[in-house]
């Protein structure tokens, strides 16, 4: 779809307008006429804060898929796993939801409709005495809200999450890392004075991937040099692969050149749905870049962009420095530098499994400290 903004005309402008109205974003009214104007940018942009969204005020794929998912409602349609086009909406994350409540694994709550809510869904109801389909429908619907939660104080698979990090250990040896340089292809990302978003990510995730093979673990590439697969493709392929964290690449631009710093994000939304491990992770990396490199603390942040929320495994994006700023322009630019960053995510990983053991002062951990630990580990 193209993207719309303000002063667009027309049936898609109108059907914004109109799901905005539904949603009490915007008042109602039949005789509005079809146009994406001031009022209905400011609707736009107060959805995409709710929703976790990039704050842009413009309705692209992803804004308009959250649109439309937040139509829906539990019990107006039935649910059912389609393997070539899932379902998602907020009715779907009610259900996913209402099954961790009752103790039920369905993965992460994020609105997608997955074989593995498909499996938690039939448990239930076999449980239940209900017709195992794995489809939600009325009868279904009716024995959720009927029951009373099993699990109370905490999210249940974000509880389990944070124990499957536990038992992998301290050691780095055999864990499998997806590492996700942003763009690429004939998408170059941010581009400023000949210098490519996509190239400097690129050698980044390389630097980062020789760092990682060197203490044992697993790192794959999302991508190739030359390949720009969608959000979605790159979680299916964390997911595919078993990964056990995974960590998007960027660099970041803005308006101003004044703009600058590096900031981290996960897996969140503004109801407290978080990924504790992810925003630990997120942390983590946070402290070392910001520490080692000097850039400025733009902090961490919880968002529901793809690559977020569909991973299985606890996903973070880094987006290191601004290329429209003149001064992280000129030290992303040096391979010094994006070796000095590929350290500091390495470190930041190890301190994740480390669970507070053995550790040292931000900044002070070395590429040849993450080494040694793993050797003594060995013996």
């Amino acid at each position: 779809m193209r993207v719309l903004r303000r002063g667009d005309q027309g049936p898609a402008a109108a059907e914004v307008r109109a799901t905005l109205a539904g949603l009490g974003l915007l008042p109602a009214d039949p005789q509005a006429p079809p146009v994406f104007d001031v009022a209905v940018e400011q609707a736009v942009r107060a959805f995409q804060q709710q929703r976790g969204l990039i704050t842009d005020g413009l309705v692209g794929p992803a804004t308009y898929r959250a649109l439309k998912d937040a139509t829906y409602q539990l019990g107006a349609r039935p649910l059912a796993y389609l393997v070539s086009s899932p379902v998602s909406g907020d009715d779907v994350l009610a259900l996913q939801e209402r099954l961790l409540e009752l103790g039920y694994d369905v993965g992460r709550a994020n609105g997608v409709f997955a074989a593995q809510t498909e499996v938690g869904l039939r448990t239930f109801q076999r449980d239940y005495g209900l017709t195992v389909d794995g489809i939600c429908g009325a009868e279904t619907v009716r024995a959720l809200r009927q029951l009373s939660p099993r699990a109370r104080g905490g999210s249940p698979v974000f509880l389990r999450e944070q124990e499957r990090v536990r038992r992998a250990g301290p050691r780095l040896r055999g864990k499998r890392i997806v590492i996700d340089p942003g763009h690429g292809g004939g998408d170059t990302g941010v581009s400023v004075a000949g210098i490519n978003e996509a190239d400097l990510v690129w050698d980044l995730a390389r630097r980062l991937e020789g760092k990682m093979a060197a203490t044992g673990m697993q790192a794959l590439l999302s991508r190739g040099p030359h390949q720009c697969p969608s959000e979605a493709d790159r979680a299916h392929f964390a997911n595919d692969v078993g990964g056990d964290l995974f960590l998007s690449l960027h660099s970041d631009a803005n308006s101003s050149p004044l703009a600058q710093g590096v900031s981290t994000f996960h897996f969140g939304t503004v109801t407290g749905n978080t990924s504790t491990i992810g925003e630990t992770m997120a942390g983590f990396i946070q402290r070392e870049l910001v520490v080692r490199t000097g850039l400025r603390d733009c902090r961490t942040h919880k968002k529901t962009w793809d690559t977020l929320r569909l991973t299985r495994c606890p996903a973070v994006r880094v987006e290191i420095g601004y290329l429209t700023n003149h001064d992280d322009r000129r030290r992303l630019s040096d391979p010094g530098f994006r070796d000095v960053v590929a350290e500091g995510i390495l470190v930041a990983v190890k301190r994740l499994y480390l669970l507070g053991e053995g550790d040292q002062p931000t900044g002070t951990f070395t590429f040849e400290d993450v080494l040694r630990h793993e050797l003594a580990k060995a013996e």
